[in-house]
């Protein structure tokens, strides 16, 4: 039933919303089985390896080897992370008791393993405590959240903290104590220093000045991936459990929001908590937008820990730039700190010009690293050169190269408006033989690409400056095209109706996401702003052990990946973030910078070719992408027709086969 203006009425929306969209169930009415078709393993997820990971740490006899596992969570994030975790009592505690501090570690290295953190250690502390009496007995526990907990002198046990599964005992020797006396009150007066000067910053800046700061600030929560960052003791978060930030939880102004409480606030009632968070999130945002608010993901949030992280990035980028556009390093007070953020951020866009930046995520703490790529070298172009082949063999384009294949698309782009082998037009066919080449010659276990079903219609609400109905648009105005990879089965019971559940569950999460970020890229009308969107994504990623938090990807086993998003210029705006290209591996070897590299070749050549589409549609060329829905996923995954699907159990069973 649609209404009198030719569009389906909400009853009709709503019945259709009722009909399960599982290529397995096809058609039939959703959430009426009786069980879950799968369910995670009892020890998937965090709290799974945190059990795992105590396990391993109790086992070890030697302290430095249980610290090195605790600090790394058993190898799946760089220790300086975990180092600039701790709290003021914490640091000085574990300094003292082995050495190890983040504030020994090279800024230019950035986070590094954990044996590069026990080298720069104080090897002789054992050595030197070996005689000494016992005076205190403290503790070290793991805590629910992956941080690393220590006892000190006149606190409670950690038992009564948020524990994973006890405490190991540590002794603490008369020189223990004093190591952390003297760690304790240098720290301690470092950070009453800076939280002097982060105040009197604050004051010259006057009311409104600082509540600018606090709107500011409050958008990046609002508009970057869930982060958590501490003070000290104290958690500042928009990811589950009690928010204290903006986010998908709390809604601005909400008053459980810190940073909503202080707008209006006198500043002589800040805590210094408050005016550190300001202050040092200003800074990262300043040196590169919202998104370096989540490098700082899982640590302390401090003007020594900023300073850090900038003055590592400096080095990075000052080896990309020539010697005379170098940023000259901050000389301590904050005015020179907010000179170094202030440089950063006006050369990044120059820094990325001539190199390759990327972000290395590391999921267990969901922490991201930005780095400087190395020049493509014979893995990345090994990659490439399957691709090519593949491509040339099944699309008919004549070239070596990536860049050459593209150039010989825009030559002649009017193949992208039409039928193309078996898909409506040569944009899909082109769509799905990048993704398929790159199951292949990536040796994924799934590929995908996503898009915008029809650009003629974004055209036309472009050009009427329909902002408000462009965020009306749901997730079925965006598609993905996902392929297994030849052994991606052997992760699903060698099911195929389970690998086409799989691949659809996926698909929708990546039309999800087009959703997410087109908003990001028109004007920020009220209806925009309303509108729950993420900063669209510039750089490429590659992560390590997504399979922790994220529900989908606990369920899905998505644990090694490269993210490459591209953007496409449409009727003359640029649309940051309007495809991307993703690779998984479900298990086995992470990806590297060289899969990297290669993969943001191939997005490259995809968005190209989606850009000559844009411009074909902008000249009246009737352009859909119709393929990729569930049917689809279904189909070109078990090779059955989509109508047998719902209703047929034997189906369900029918071996995976590439």
């Amino acid at each position: 039933m649609t209404s009198s203006a030719g569009r389906e009425s909400r009853r009709a929306a709503n019945a259709r919303k009722r009909i399960s969209r599982r290529p397995s169930r096809l058609g039939t009415p959703a959430g009426t089985t009786a069980k879950p078709d799968r369910t995670a393993e009892p020890d998937a997820g965090f709290p799974g390896l945190l059990q795992r990971v105590w396990q391993r740490a109790t086992a070890t006899d030697d302290l430095r080897s249980t610290l090195h596992i605790l600090l790394t969570l058993d190898g799946h994030v760089p220790a300086d992370v975990q180092l600039r975790a701790l709290g003021l009592r914490d640091e000085a505690a574990l300094a003292a008791l082995s050495g190890l501090t983040w504030r020994t570690t090279t800024p230019a290295a950035g986070a590094g393993t954990a044996a590069d953190t026990a080298a720069a250690a104080d090897a002789d502390t054992a050595a030197a405590a070996a005689d000494d009496e016992i005076v205190f007995e403290g503790e070290i526990a793991l805590s629910t959240s992956g941080r690393i907990l220590l006892r000190v002198p006149s606190q409670e046990p950690l038992a009564a903290h948020d524990v994973v599964a006890g405490v190991l005992r540590v002794s603490w020797t008369r020189t223990v104590l004093e190591r952390y006396r003297a760690a304790l009150e240098r720290s301690g007066a470092r950070l009453a220093q800076s939280a002097a000067e982060c105040r009197a910053w604050l004051a010259e800046q006057g009311p409104q000045g600082r509540d600018a700061l606090l709107e500011q600030a409050k958008e990046a929560a609002l508009r970057t991936a869930p982060f958590v960052l501490y003070q000290d003791q104290r958690q500042y978060t928009n990811f589950r459990g009690h928010n204290t930030l903006t986010g998908k939880t709390l809604w601005p102004g909400h008053p459980d929001c810190t940073l909503s409480t202080l707008q209006g606030l006198p500043l002589d009632l800040w805590s210094d908590h408050d005016v550190h968070l300001l202050v040092c999130l200003g800074l990262l945002i300043r040196s590169a937008g919202f998104g370096r608010v989540e490098e700082a993901n899982g640590t302390q949030l401090t003007l020594d820990h900023v300073a850090h992280m900038l003055e590592r990035v400096r080095g990075l980028y000052n080896e990309a730039l020539p010697a005379a556009h170098a940023v000259p390093a901050a000389t301590g007070p904050l005015a020179s700190l907010m000179d170094l953020a202030d440089a950063l951020g006006a050369v990044r866009p120059r820094v990325g010009a001539s190199v390759q930046l990327y972000r290395e995520i590391h999921g267990a703490l969901m922490h991201k690293i930005e780095r400087v790529a190395k020049a493509p070298g014979d893995a990345a172009r090994a990659r490439e050169d399957a691709m090519v082949a593949r491509l040339r063999e099944r699309l008919g384009l004549d070239g070596t190269t990536l860049e050459e294949l593209g150039r010989d698309v825009a030559a002649s782009p009017h193949w992208l408006a039409r039928p193309h082998r078996e898909h409506g037009t040569g944009l899909e066919s082109l769509v799905h033989e990048s993704v398929a080449a790159c199951a292949e010659a990536f040796e994924a276990d799934f590929a995908m690409s996503r898009g915008m079903r029809s650009l003629p219609d974004l055209i036309t609400a472009l050009r009427e400056e329909r902002w408000a109905e462009l965020c009306d648009w749901d997730i079925t105005r965006f598609f993905c095209c996902v392929v297994p990879g030849p052994t991606a089965g052997r992760h699903f019971a060698d099911s195929a109706a389970a690998v086409a559940d799989t691949a659809w569950a996926m698909s929708s999460r990546m039309q999800y996401n087009s959703w997410h970020f087109v908003a990001g890229n028109i004007p920020r009308v009220p209806e925009v702003i309303a509108r729950d969107h993420f900063v669209p994504p510039t750089i490429p990623d590659v992560a390590f052990y997504s399979d922790q938090h994220h529900h989908g990807h606990v369920n899905n086993k998505v644990r090694f990946s490269i993210r490459s998003p591209q953007a496409v210029e449409v009727d003359g705006r640029r649309f940051n973030g309007f495809m991307d290209l993703r690779l998984l591996r479900c298990e086995g070897t992470p990806f590297d910078e060289q899969d990297l590299l290669a993969a943001h070749r191939v997005s490259a050549f995809i968005a190209a070719a989606t850009g000559q589409a844009a411009a074909l549609a902008a000249a009246g060329e009737p352009l859909e992408v119709t393929a990729f829905d569930a049917a689809w996923h279904w189909s070109a995954i078990t090779r059955t027709d989509p109508a047998d699907a719902p209703g047929a159990p034997g189906l369900r069973e029918t071996p995976f086969a590439a």
